[in-house]
């Protein structure tokens, strides 16, 4: 990457696809932001940018990466695929740019020291940890096929209330259609996966609308 393209895309910010962070340090937080790119629709990381987009750079790039390449091979489960590059900014100083592709291999999870999983997806600029829904959705969304379903009370109970709300949560649908919250949810991860429904995660509850002919 030239220093002309780095410089544009910073200008741009923090988004859907781009993370800025200042320095390595605590990259057991870091790999959290390189899962969710993975999961999601890919993105870069930039080592050595500030909040405030600006382009600072480190002093020894080589031991960030080394830090940085730790990190991944011990928190990220299944590995990632990435790629880094150094770009250099001043006479002794450096951006680490990860471009993290999307993933085929999702849900990738990172792994703490009890062995704790936790999977992550992109929303914005910020990263949050995936729902049970999503990483359904994710691990059968691998899978390329024909998703069917019977249309039946339910479904029907489910269209009802999109028509009146526009966008149920999982609770939402479950309390209407007067069912158990995990049928509620499998309903909707099918319903999803079949392109009748688009699932839009949220920190606290994701979100379900029709999707988009």
């Amino acid at each position: 990457m030239e220093l002309r393209l780095l410089k544009e895309l910073v200008r741009r910010g923090e988004g859907d696809h781009v993370e800025f962070k200042l320095k390595s340090n605590h990259p057991e937080k870091i790999v959290r932001e390189l899962v969710a790119f993975a999961n999601s629709g890919g993105g870069k990381l930039f080592v050595g940018v500030g909040d405030d987009r600006t382009i600072k750079g480190v002093k020894d790039s080589f031991e960030d990466e080394y830090t940085l390449v730790k990190a991944i091979d011990t928190y990220c489960f299944p590995k990632l695929d990435y790629r880094l590059e150094r770009i250099p900014v001043d006479t002794d100083r450096e951006v680490l740019v990860l471009t993290i592709p999307r993933s085929l291999d999702k849900p990738h999870y990172v792994v703490d020291s009890s062995g704790m999983k936790k999977a992550y997806v992109r929303v914005a600029d910020k990263s949050i940890q995936a729902s049970r829904e999503m990483r359904e959705i994710m691990r059968r969304g691998r899978f390329k096929r024909d998703v069917r379903f019977q249309y039946g009370d339910k479904e029907e109970k489910l269209m009802k209330l999109l028509d009146e709300k526009q966008t149920v949560t999982v609770e939402l649908f479950a309390a209407a259609a007067g069912i158990p919250r995990k049928i509620a949810s499998n309903t909707l991860v099918v319903l999803v996966l079949a392109n009748v429904l688009e699932v839009h995660p949220h920190e606290v509850f994701d979100h379900f609308t029709v999707a988009m002919a």
